[in-house]
């Protein structure tokens, strides 16, 4: 075992420990930034395999926006902070859920590959990527720009009740 395959499986660790965290903690803003740490934690796992760019994208991308985007959704919209307990489901169901799907994807990965050795494809380069992003996935790419534009809108417009009322019905004038 490498230096490079410990590594991956403490990211790995770190990963699949937060990712915990983010579901059986009752905080929001908290599950928000253990998000972070998972996100995080798989950049790391894409560094340890060369795979710098899918990296600082994935920083970038969730880490940078996504998270940023879901954090400041909660704050404008008044969402409880703190513990909620009400909003409590028991967990057992979503464990043995998980667990079931987790258990069921690792004998389909065993008893495809039974071990074997897979032969993987040339290295890609940041041209070729962004090639690829910018000819044939740039309306896609677009569109989910205006879908988290119009979440953000949304989420001001949820916060602020005074939008769209007239000034005699107890909005600000």
């Amino acid at each position: 075992m490498t230096g490079a395959d410990v590594l991956l499986v403490a990211l790995g660790a770190v990963a699949v420990g937060a990712g915990v965290l983010v579901v059986s903690t009752k905080h929001l803003v908290r599950a928000g930034l253990y998000l972070v740490v998972c996100l995080g934690a798989l950049a790391g796992d894409y560094l340890v395999l060369t795979a710098e760019l899918v990296a600082w994208v994935q920083v970038l991308i969730y880490v940078g926006a996504v998270v940023v985007l879901l954090l400041f959704a909660v704050m404008l919209t008044r969402a409880p902070i703190g513990a909620s307990d009400d909003l409590d489901r028991p967990g057992w169901p979503a464990a043995l859920i998980g667990g079931g799907s987790g258990l069921g994807l690792a004998v389909l990965l065993v008893d495809a590959f039974r071990w074997s050795r897979v032969e993987l494809p040339a290295a890609g380069t940041a041209d070729r990527l962004g090639e690829q992003v910018f000819r044939s996935w740039v309306l896609p790419f677009e569109v989910l720009s205006v879908l988290l534009l119009a979440a953000l809108v949304g989420a001001i417009v949820l916060s602020r009740p005074d939008i769209g009322r007239p000034a005699d019905e107890g909005g600000r004038a």
